[in-house]
């Protein structure tokens, strides 16, 4: 039985959405290359200086490829009110850059950024949080329930619990998504 016109351009709507998000979910799986992630730390770099001079504040900034991302670093200066309490002005700080360098390139941006070593220490923290939470999951035999965490925390403390041969999992729904750790 033949279908209906509705029927057909309905199918080829949901066909092409359904296409477009595959194409989206490969687009972010699939690793960018070197100079492109180059790119992309050089169109951040620019944007965050000139974030600097309109606010008037020091700070150099650094540029890496880290773990198949472009990573930036802001040093120097009186930064910490950049990082905000529990890095909020720090993540706002990243999503806008991550937008900037997506409006420059088209294409969505991964990059991570620190400012005055707030990341790079709250992953030592993290770091060891884990494998205190892993030893007493593994002393006790069950699993441990640790506090809310934004997305950059929950992947320090899954890849640190990997790591140990443990498992675990995310649960919840953000802002009060959380990690359970599970014994051997």
């Amino acid at each position: 039985m033949p279908k209906s016109k509705e029927a057909v351009v309905e199918t080829e709507v949901a066909t092409e959405v359904a296409t477009e998000v595959v194409e989206k979910d490969k687009d972010l799986k699939t690793p960018k290359p070197a100079a492109k992630l180059e790119e992309e730390g050089d169109i951040a770099a620019d944007y965050l200086e000139a974030l600097l001079d309109i606010a008037d504040l020091d700070g150099d900034i650094d540029i890496d490829v880290e773990n198949g991302r472009a990573a930036l670093a802001i040093v120097g200066g009186k930064l910490s009110h950049l990082v905000g309490r529990e890095g909020e002005v720090l993540d706002a700080i990243q999503e806008l850059t991550r937008l900037a360098v997506q409006s420059s390139t088209g294409d969505r941006s991964r990059l991570m950024l620190d400012i005055d070593n707030f990341r790079a220490n709250r992953r030592t923290e993290l770091t060891a949080l884990a494998k205190e939470m892993a030893e007493e999951a593994k002393t006790t035999g069950g699993s441990i329930k640790l506090k809310p965490m934004n997305a950059f925390e929950r992947k320090i403390i899954h890849d640190t619990i990997q790591d140990l041969g443990l498992t675990s999992e995310s649960d919840g729904e953000d802002p009060n998504r959380f990690v359970v750790i599970y014994p051997a």
